[in-house]
């Protein structure tokens, strides 16, 4: 199984979320590519003692493909180990296309996504009945363009939950694109680092976050969700345990 890239999930930065299949990988690697900038270096912990570490915080594609070029030539096995679940936000298609121009051997292992760490530290179900059975993930038009479909304030119109990636530093503009349909009252958490030793969790409203954010001097590295499943008050029962429901999905 020499001569191969693996794109792994390292999860949102707590060790212990890194899946077994990425442990493995990373235990077995001869060389690492990690996202310096986002992964929890203990996450490499338990490397081979003789595996060399590249970060790429401070690479771009074309040396990241350099380094895959040359090792792949010395049949040896890569780690490319990205934050996160690599499949939202992490860059590989870029990579996996240059990868497929070598004819380069690879296959991604997913991990637990920022998404799900932050929902879990909110102890918060995404999915609640009759308030909102659809999740959307996106982020705020930076230096990367998005679709004007795809816009805060056009996703806003349908009143589902969001989880919203790279906009804690643009926080007022996330805000006044959120309330041209969003009530001002709709509950808002930021989670700084879901699941690392130092999270950050801030609550509010849309009316509010804005300078609880600022006041907390967060900039990166946070998830913003929004949505009423934040603060549901009373809600019904799923119909997933209802005694009068059987079902095959239990």
């Amino acid at each position: 199984m020499k001569g191969r890239v693996i794109f792994i999930g390292a999860g949102p930065g707590d060790p212990e979320l890194l899946t077994i299949r990425g442990y493995k990988a990373i235990e077995n690697a001869d060389i690492i590519i990690y996202a310096g900038s986002l992964v929890n270096e203990k996450v490499l912990n338990h490397r081979k003692k003789d595996a060399e570490v590249y970060n790429s915080a401070s690479m771009n594609l074309n040396e990241i493909v350099r380094i895959i070029e040359e090792e792949i030539a010395k049949n040896k096995t890569i780690a490319r180990v990205h934050t996160g679940d690599p499949s939202i936000y992490g860059a590989i298609g870029e990579q996996i296309r240059e990868l497929k121009k070598r004819k380069i051997k690879y296959e991604i292992i997913p991990g637990v996504s920022s998404v799900f760490a932050t929902s879990a530290t909110l102890e918060a179900e995404l999915t609640l009945p009759e308030i909102s059975q659809t999740v959307i993930i996106t982020r705020p038009e930076g230096r990367t363009p998005k679709p004007k479909k795809e816009s805060l304030s056009s996703l806003a119109t349908h009143q589902a939950t969001m989880c919203i990636f790279l906009g804690v530093g643009m926080v007022d503009e996330v805000v006044e694109d959120l309330t041209k349909e969003y009530d001002e009252n709709t509950a808002v958490a930021v989670v700084k680092k879901a699941s690392w030793e130092d999270e950050l969790i801030i609550r509010g409203t849309l009316a509010t976050i804005g300078e609880k954010v600022k006041k907390a001097n967060i900039s990166k590295t946070a998830m913003i969700v929004v949505g009423d499943v934040l603060n549901p008050g009373d809600f019904k029962a799923s119909k997933l345990y209802d005694p009068e429901f059987k079902h095959e999905y239990r």
